[in-house]
């Protein structure tokens, strides 16, 4: 998802030369495949847009491959973007990278200063080792290694699949598959009170570009709406999106995760950038883009 959105900005851009590989083409966990490809295509810089993602549900199942996969993508992303001359290297983490108690809005120097949220923290871990990694290399070696926290995203190419998505993707298939039945109640996880901010992932990409041009830091940078709703609020909006006229329960006994979640978005609004995508529109346009696109969709 994120990957396409760099690729469809960066398009849209004058002069620049976009060279790209599908996870069928390239195993990013692979070492020597990695070496291989950028010993070959040599690219000047490098959006680090690929990880193991997924939501509460498959956290919690794969533990290890969430930490061990991400490990492996990343690091070895960096080192051979490095070895064979990348001029600047833009690290994606998350903001699952702060404390499940972190006050709000989040600030970037919230980052280690307390307990993780329990159902993801091997991926926040993994992406953590990313953003000291990227340091690292601007510390010991003076690379341009820079590092951006996306909040929750979603829209066009997402993953729709209920068992490993994330919330809202998530939301739009089961609200879908309720309404092709004809049913009268969908159970959703939780109570629906956490609060979350949602960023589309064509914002993000505009952002991120942002970043290519505009900073070259070694502190991380917040990517983020700067205004967030609850799970219940966001859930009545899929609903309306998809056009279930059903009743929405919340399983309580289904863990909620961080309670809330917004982003402090200063640092990169002084650089001219903020999200402009309302949440009711983009919810419209990925809801269009399932129905023609997504494998649930027909399911």
């Amino acid at each position: 998802m994120v990957g396409s959105a760099v690729v469809r900005a960066l398009e849209r851009k004058a002069g620049s030369v976009v060279v790209t590989q599908t996870r069928q083409q390239l195993d990013l966990t692979d070492p020597v495949a990695v070496d291989r490809w950028f010993a070959r295509e040599k690219p000047e810089q490098v959006v680090d847009a690929a990880a193991r993602v997924g939501g509460i549900l498959e956290n919690s199942r794969k533990p290890v491959e969430f930490l061990l996969d991400n490990l492996r993508i990343q690091s070895n992303l960096m080192e051979s973007a490095f070895r064979h001359g990348c001029k600047k290297f833009l690290f994606l983490g998350s903001s699952c990278i702060y404390p499940q108690q972190a006050p709000q809005p989040i600030l970037e120097d919230s980052l280690l200063t307390g307990p993780l949220e329990p159902t993801n923290d091997a991926y926040a871990l993994a992406k953590i080792t990313g953003i000291r990694l990227a340091q690292a290399f601007r510390d010991e070696y003076g690379k341009s290694a820079i590092s951006a926290m996306p909040t929750n995203l979603y829209g066009p190419g997402d993953n729709f699949d209920p068992e490993t998505s994330h919330a809202l993707p998530g939301m739009i298939t089961k609200l879908h598959r309720a309404k092709q039945r004809g049913e009268k109640e969908v159970v959703l996880w939780g109570t629906g009170a956490p609060r979350r901010e949602w960023l589309h992932v064509d914002d993000l990409a505009a952002g991120l570009l942002v970043l290519l041009e505009k900073y070259d830091g070694r502190d991380i940078v917040n990517v983020g709406v700067g205004e967030d709703l609850t799970i219940r609020d966001l859930a009545e909006k899929v609903k309306q999106a998809v056009g279930f006229t059903g009743a929405i329960r919340w399983d309580s006994g289904k863990p909620d995760g961080t309670p809330r979640k917004l982003l402090e978005v200063s640092r990169i609004r002084k650089l001219g950038w903020r999200a402009t995508i309302p949440v009711e529109q983009g919810i419209r346009s990925t809801y269009a883009w399932f129905l023609q696109n997504a494998p649930e969709a027909k399911g």
